[in-house]
């Protein structure tokens, strides 16, 4: 069902609830009020009986009124001489008295009719009048009153709808030229959208333009992205490529098994570029709604433990300081993959006999993880750049990808932590810090 359709019928649909209501509270209203006009005519005609009896009584034999009208049968009255002999009745008026002798308004079933009948005496206390009128009657009056009152308003029903149509889809012309917009852009155009719209769909328009720029800013960096893996995964793929060659045209056993082993070392390199590339991949879909109290100081003891090997191989020594156990929320799996990229950097690109040291504790009321070397450090400029994907410092030696500080930029992110670079203790090194 189409939100004109819909609309159209939320609309007429309470407007006739509406107008029900409205008949029923007429029904009950003129119902009320027809009863106290009806009972006035009755103790009227009542009184009127009275005057027009009195002087009469002495000749008057019991006698039938006729019916004059065609409302006539609905109406009845009785008079009654000492409210024991019946003098004079109309015609539709049963033989039986239609009320008691009591003065004022009562009720009476009598053969399967229901009477409203007004009792009355003369001035004498000759005569008891009792002058009645069929209820259904005034059911059927109010009933017909109402109905008049209303017929005009279903009559009407029907233009209102026509009404109320042409309003809506004029209404709704805007969001007609909106979907129309948005149906006739081509899939990679993610300009922002350009349609007058009323002020309550401009919230709409503005979440969708920041969409569209969302989208192409992920489709640009993926792009980007794509190219610079595509380049450096070009590099070590050519490298095995020339060394497997070397081995298969190489005529002694150590030419062969010197070119094999570079071969098997660029496949190492290969495989961690790799492994780094799909470490970035799932950071974009991170879900962070499942973040949980993690201890840093017993993360970055697990972490440590599992980067000591490289460490001694490199000639690295690793120190966890001693503070105070800070925890934060956050993903553990991450949290301990950025220490670890952090820790495999420094063992990378500092030489044999660096100091690499990981302290927690709180700045400023907030947690913080830093992790400090007193290697050869790096200038300013190339400070500011190393964070860059596939960056790697001018005269590096040390193999990598240049992806491990980027993946370090993008946990950091997902758990709002800032990451800083700065020159080590006493001036040495590099210095890592993350402020949660």
């Amino acid at each position: 069902m189409s939100l004109r359709q819909r609309l159209l019928l939320l609309v007429l649909g309470v407007v006739a609830l509406v107008w029900l209501g409205a008949a029923a509270f007429t029904y009950r209203d003129a119902r009320h009020e027809l009863d106290e006009l009806l009972d006035a005519h009755l103790a009227q005609a009542a009184t009127l009986l009275i005057a027009q009896s009195a002087h009469e009584l002495d000749d008057m034999e019991t006698e039938h009124a006729p019916l004059l009208h065609k409302y006539s049968s609905n109406i009845a009255f009785q008079v009654w001489e000492e409210g024991e002999e019946l003098k004079l009745h109309s015609s539709n008026a049963p033989s039986v008295p239609l009320g008691g002798n009591s003065t004022g308004f009562s009720d009476a079933e009598i053969a399967g009719q229901h009477w409203r009948v007004f009792t009355i005496w003369d001035n004498s206390g000759d005569l008891l009048i009792h002058v009645a009128e069929l209820a259904d009657m005034r059911a059927d009056l109010a009933r017909e009153i109402t109905g008049n009152l209303l017929l005009p308003l279903w009559a009407a029903l029907p233009v209102l709808a026509g009404l109320l149509w042409w309003v809506i889809a004029a209404s709704l012309r805007p969001l007609v030229k909106l979907t129309q917009a948005v149906a006739s852009r081509q899939p990679d155009n993610l300009a922002p959208l350009d349609v007058a719209v009323p002020r309550e769909v401009t919230p709409l328009i503005e979440r969708l333009n920041h969409l569209f720029a969302r989208i192409g800013k992920l489709i640009e960096n993926e792009r980007r992205f794509t190219a610079d893996a595509a380049h450096e995964l070009r590099t070590p793929v050519a490298g095995i490529k020339a060394q497997l060659q070397v081995a298969q045209g190489a005529n002694d056993a150590a030419e062969r098994n010197r070119a094999l082993t570079n071969a098997l070392t660029g496949c190492n390199r290969a495989t961690h570029l790799i492994e780094q590339l799909l470490t970035l991949a799932r950071l974009e879909s991170v879900d962070t709604a499942v973040l949980q109290t993690c201890s840093l100081q017993k993360l970055a003891a697990g972490v440590i433990a599992e980067v000591a090997p490289a460490a001694v191989a490199a000639g690295v020594e690793l120190a966890l300081l001693e503070g105070e156990d800070v925890a934060v929320n956050g993903l553990p799996a991450l949290l301990q993959v950025m220490l670890r990229n952090l820790l495999d950097n420094a063992i990378r690109y500092t030489p044999a006999g660096t100091q690499v040291e990981v302290e927690i504790g709180k700045q400023g009321g907030k947690a913080f993880l830093r992790v400090s070397d007193n290697g050869p450090g790096l200038p300013a400029e190339e400070r500011e750049k190393i964070s860059r994907r596939f960056y790697r410092a001018l005269g590096t030696s040390a193999s990598g990808s240049g992806l491990g500080l980027s993946i370090v930029q993008r946990i950091a992110a997902i758990h709002q932590a800032q990451m800083t670079v700065a020159v080590g203790k006493d001036g040495q090194g590099l210095s890592f810090t993350l402020l949660f």
